[in-house]
């Protein structure tokens, strides 16, 4: 049975204290989830829905506790009082925490069943791991907040709602259709057809498509109306059908001629400037037009999900024009990230405070008060697109006001007639909530009518839903005239023109996702402009600009506005050029979805690892995180979506605490003249086999992390006579030159006068440390090592000589982990390392002799534990299911050695050490300052 929001929370508190003080593992578990699911979450077949001690075969067979497989839910259960961050030892002698041995549990599952969620419980207290993202800290419910905090499990129960499932496979069969029709007319264009072309097949798909969905919506009247009239022309005169067809649904009756035939003149004036433009039509072949009345006709197009089917219709626009553009397709279910906090939920609240009101006369005051601020409210989305983040807008207003229809008026006597509770009250101005309150800007001029042809036929499915609630037919047509979506560049344009800055005002969207690397001069041009060329701006990713824009537009006003954002805004070189003279305006954020990946429902998918932030020049009273399913409140959102203080963690050449300076590895430039594969070598060696002593091991973060490594030539400390007598290593520093000698760049050229040397050289006396630029984000730890001066590095690691054990042990912890999870830049998922922005900044403990001496005993047990398994690489050691246990305790040990020498508490949180961390750099700072 489905349970609301006020009953849930209801039964949540409930529970809590039935089940407060009590809990044994093996007597109580399967009541205590049968009864959380069943009473707080609504399942109503509980026992098919949750399966206990589900056998899984490790080296022994085991058994889950508990396991949700609709929902991908895995649960290990604890009795009451055991500390879930407590190793227990396993029947293998190894010693793990409850959610390490559900990991381990999970590994040897089949991949179709494997978790998504898991979730390790005491029967007080709920740690909440999701498995997109391993290695986030887990999230933390209490057993006694669940009355408040029922929602963070809902995931459990979340199996998608069935509704929008089928919305979605219609609209995803609509857009399939549209391309079948679209390939289908392109040929009539002619052979090589023209960009106006184009344009024009571009205006009439759309045209089309309206006059598909009208005829099955009842828009038009007439059941099969456009498709009888339709048939009635063969393919020869089916254009001038439809040119005639166009015509007429943009005349009023008054204009059109009184002798026109009965069938066209039954059609109504649609209005809407949809039909108003001279748009060309090709002649039409027999496949397109048995394509349109046949395939085209049949669908059943009053189905579709307008928000998912504008988008779809999109995609059939050229893919590179689409990936050039940086235009993405979003579910609802992202969408709602969005809105939902930006007024949604505000605007759900006062109706469900509304509905609480037991006296008749002030629920139907707050009812027509919430009414008339739905209706007062004006959404802008300046990168629309398809509109889709409109559309969903306005259909979610809509519903949220048709709610409130129900509410207000009833069929008293009975009669199928709506009492609207005064004599002479129209049923149509009842509907206050209006698509001319959504403004968009879009570049491109088909998802501009996509846009509006989404908007008008989610008008449409409203009009019918209220229709229902009323008992009354209402007249759809003439459509109301849609010219609030612009097209053009929205960085180039005054945005205030399109609509005028207010407290009204809600901005929204998700603009392009284009890096900083693979923008075009156009746009890159855009970004530059938007930023004066200031420092570090050229690093910036293109939504940057929507930031600016937007900045500029509210300031003065408290308007709100939550942009969906490639998550490298928020993480190493970026955040200080975007954010910092932002936050000096007075800019706060408001809420933030941290690193989610970003699906769409477009037919060529796109993941993209995204971040949504809600802004404004207000201050919120209430601030949000959203992170693994779960909201929490926080005090302060900085720019790296922390709940810590504003810093800015600048690029530095030095490091900001007194240790040893890290530098970048070699860097040769020789067109790969110099790099060889171990087979390579040998071949090479075996013409000239007194090049040996010039071969060195050559370590990248690849060929570290997998411990196999390249062989590097390196020629720039042999004299010209040994070089003389090599013929096979002249032929390759021959080769290196001439490849400088024919570089774009200055520098390079000059290179070309020392071939033989590298154009970074890195190369210690004695032992140094090696720190990969990139690492997989599924890792914990970032693999670290020493290697020994033999061996060569590249310029995608980071070298330290003359670092110590200690240096290796704070270097390999979970404190400088944590700090470079938040500070460093990201290659999609993986962690991007620098020295200047990560290492540099670091903030050092201060530390006594003992402590210092501990940290490198807890450091050597993590070389020892490394040791015990020479055969395995780093990326074996450390993967998060196959971690050998020793090497695992010793990196506990390692932790806790090093959080005591920054005084942390050991049950600190990341977030909340990255907090302190970020108030010790804060001090660094200002210290430097002084």
């Amino acid at each position: 049975m489905a349970l609301t929001d006020i009953q849930q929370k209801a039964a949540a508190k409930k529970f809590a204290k039935e089940w407060d003080g009590v809990g044994d593992e093996k007597q109580d578990t399967s009541r205590f989830w049968i009864e959380l699911l069943q009473k707080v979450y609504g399942v109503e077949d509980v026992t098919n829905f949750i399966r206990f001690e589900q056998r899984v075969k490790l080296e022994n067979t085991s058994f889950i506790d508990a396991m949700i497989p609709a929902t991908h839910t895995l649960i290990e259960q604890k009795s009451l009082g055991k500390d879930l961050n407590a190793p227990i030892k396993q029947s293998d002698g190894s010693f793990l925490k409850p959610s390490e041995q559900a990991k381990r549990y999970a590994a040897h599952m089949p991949y179709s069943e494997r978790p998504r969620w898991i979730i390790s419980c005491n029967f007080s207290d709920f740690q909440v791991f999701d498995m997109e993202r391993p290695n986030d800290e887990p999230e933390h419910i209490e057993l006694k907040n669940l009355g408040e905090e029922y929602y963070r499990l809902k995931f459990m129960v979340d199996t998608g709602d069935s509704h929008i499932k089928k919305e979605m496979e219609v609209s995803k069969g609509a857009g399939t259709l549209v391309g079948r029709i679209y390939n289908a007319l392109l040929p009539c264009y002619g052979e090589k057809p023209s960009a106006l072309d184009f344009q024009n097949l571009n205006k009439f798909i759309v045209r089309l498509v309206f006059c598909f969905y009208a005829e099955d919506a009842g828009i038009f009247g007439k059941k099969n109306m456009f498709h009888d009239y339709m048939a009635s022309f063969n393919a020869s005169h089916f254009r001038t059908g439809l040119i005639e067809l166009f015509r007429v649904l943009d005349q009023k009756p008054e204009q059109r001629d009184r002798f026109m035939e009965p069938d066209l003149a039954a059609f109504p004036y649609v209005n809407g400037s949809l039909f108003t433009e001279n748009v060309s039509i090709p002649p039409i072949s027999d496949e397109v037009r048995n394509l349109i009345l046949d395939d085209g006709c049949d669908f059943d197009w009053s189905k579709i999900s307008p928000t998912i089917f504008g988008a779809i219709f999109e995609s059939t626009l050229n893919p590179e024009t689409r990936r050039h553009g940086g235009m993405h397709y979003t579910s609802i279910e992202n969408i709602h990230k969005v809105i939902d906090p930006l007024f949604l939920d505000e605007y759900k609240e006062k109706f469900r405070d509304a509905m609480e009101e037991r006296i008749t006369a002030k629920r139907r005051e707050k009812l027509l008060a919430l009414q008339k601020e739905l209706a007062s409210g004006l959404y802008f989305d300046p990168a629309c697109g398809s509109g889709n983040f409109l559309t969903e807008s306005f259909l979610s207003l809509r519903r949220l006001e048709n709610d409130i229809l129900r509410e207000l008026y009833a069929d008293k006597a009975g009669t199928g007639v709506l009492d609207f509770g005064f004599e002479g009250s129209s049923e149509q101005a009842y509907i206050l909530v209006s698509i001319k309150q959504f403004y968009g800007i879009e570049i491109n001029d088909f998802a501009v009518s996509v846009a509006k042809t989404a908007m008008w036929i989610a008008e449409s499915q409203m009009f019918r839903e209220t229709e229902d609630i009323i008992s009354q037919q209402m007249d759809f047509l003439p459509l109301t005239t849609n010219a609030n979506i612009h097209e053009g560049n929205a960085l180039r344009m005054d945005w205030k023109e399109v609509l005028e800055p207010s407290d009204r005002v809600k901005l929204e969207g998700n603009p392009p996702f284009l890096g900083a690397r693979i923008m075009d001069k156009n746009q890159k041009k855009d970004l530059l402009d938007m930023f004066s060329n200031s420092p570090g701006a050229g690093n910036l990713d293109y939504v940057a600009c929507w930031y600016k824009c937007a900045t500029s537009y509210m300031k003065g006003t408290t308007i709100q506005s939550a942009f969906v954002s490639t998550n490298s805004i928020v993480q190493g070189e970026q955040v200080q050029p975007l954010w910092e003279n932002l936050f000096m305006d007075g800019l706060h954020i408001n809420f933030a979805y941290k690193t989610f990946i970003w699906d769409n429902e477009a037919s060529q998918k796109a993941h993209v690892h995204c971040v949504i932030i809600g802004f404004s020049f207000s201050e919120s009273k209430e601030k949000f995180i959203f992170s693994n399913g779960s909201k929490l409140r926080v005090n302060h959102i900085n720019a790296y979506l922390r709940n810590a203080p504003d810093v800015f963690v600048k690029n530095r050449s030095t490091p900001i605490s007194n240790v040893p300076v890290a530098r970048s590895g070699n860097k040769p430039i020789d067109d790969g003249n110099y790099l060889f594969t171990k087979e390579e070598m040998n071949a090479f060696l075996k013409k000239e086999p007194m090049a040996e002593k010039f071969f060195h091991p050559w370590y990248g973060s690849v060929e570290f992390i997998h411990r196999k490594p390249r062989y590097v030539l390196w020629l720039g400390d042999a004299s010209p006579a040994e070089l003389r007598k090599l013929p096979e290593c002249m032929k390759r520093i021959i080769a290196v030159k001439k490849y400088r000698e024919s570089s774009k760049s200055e520098g390079t050229r000059r290179l070309a006068q020392s071939p033989t040397r590298f154009h970074v050289e890195t190369i210690p006396k004695s032992t140094f440390l090696i720190m990969p630029l990139t690492s997989s984000q599924r890792r914990r730890y970032v693999p670290i090592g020493f290697m020994n001066p033999d061996c060569m590095a590249s310029n995608l690691v980071i070298v330290v000589p003359n670092a110590t054990l200690y240096h290796f042990g704070v270097l390999t912890s979970n404190v400088f982990m944590s700090w470079m999870r938040v500070v460093c830049g990201r290659l999609k998922s993986d962690y991007r390392i620098t020295k200047d922005n990560v290492y540099n900044n670091f903030p050092w403990p201060i530390v006594t002799e003992a402590q210092k001496a501990a940290i490198e005993e807890t450091a050597q047990g993590i070389l020892d534990a490394r040791a015990k398994y020479p055969d395995s690489s780093l990326a074996d050691l450390y993967d998060d299911v196959l971690m050998p246990k020793e090497l695992r305790e010793a990196h506990r040990a390692n932790d806790r050695a090093v959080m005591r020498a920054y005084g942390f508490s050991l049950k600190m949180t990341e977030s909340e050490c990255v907090a302190e961390l970020m108030k010790m750099y804060q001090l660094l700072v200002e210290g430097e300052k002084k």
